[in-house]
C-alpha cells in the first residue's frame, strides 16, 4: 500500500502552512523560515518493511523511520518531542502526533500523480502538493 508514495516528490504549492503552524505552537521567526522552505520529501521502504520519510530543504533535512501502525518518538522539523503513529486508512498515510495533550495529523494521498499533504489542527487545514521528480 505504501508503495504508491516511493520516490521523490518535490513540493509545488503549500496553502494556509502558516496557519497551521500558529495553530501547533511554532514561534514567528521559524513559521518565517517555514513559509519559505520548500521541501523534497522522499519516501523509501526497507526490506524490513520500515517507512522512510525524509524531508530535505536547504534550510533542514529531517527524517523518521518508523512500521506502520507502531508509535515511535519524534522529533519534529519544528522541535516538538511528540509520539507520532503512521496508518494506512482508506489509502492515505495519516500521522498522527501528539505532544502536550495536543494532537495534529498529516495526512498523506496520491490525487492524479500528485501527493497532497493535509496537514490538520483542529479547524486548521494547511495542504501541501508535491509531484513526482
Amino acid at each position: 500500500m505504501v508503495d504508491k508514495f516511493v520516490g521523490t516528490w518535490k513540493m509545488v504549492s503549500s496553502d494556509n502552512f502558516d496557519d497551521y503552524m500558529k495553530a501547533i505552537g511554532v514561534g514567528f521567526a521559524t513559521r518565517q523560515v517555514g513559509n519559505r522552505t520548500k521541501p523534497n520529501l522522499i519516501v523509501s521502504v526497507d526490506d524490513q518493511g520500515a517507512v522512510c520519510l525524509k524531508s530535505q530543504s536547504t534550510f533542514k533535512t529531517t527524517e523518521i523511520k518508523f512500521k506502520l501502525n507502531e508509535p515511535f518518538d519524534e522529533t519534529t522539523a519544528d522541535d516538538r518531542k511528540t509520539r507520532t503513529v503512521v496508518t494506512m486508512e482508506n489509502g492515505k498515510l495519516v500521522q498522527k502526533q501528539s505532544w502536550d495533550g495536543k494532537e495534529t495529523n498529516i495526512e498523506r494521498e496520491i490525487e492524479d500523480g500528485k501527493l497532497i499533504a493535509k496537514c490538520i489542527m483542529g479547524d486548521v487545514v494547511a495542504v501541501r502538493t508535491y509531484v513526482k521528480e
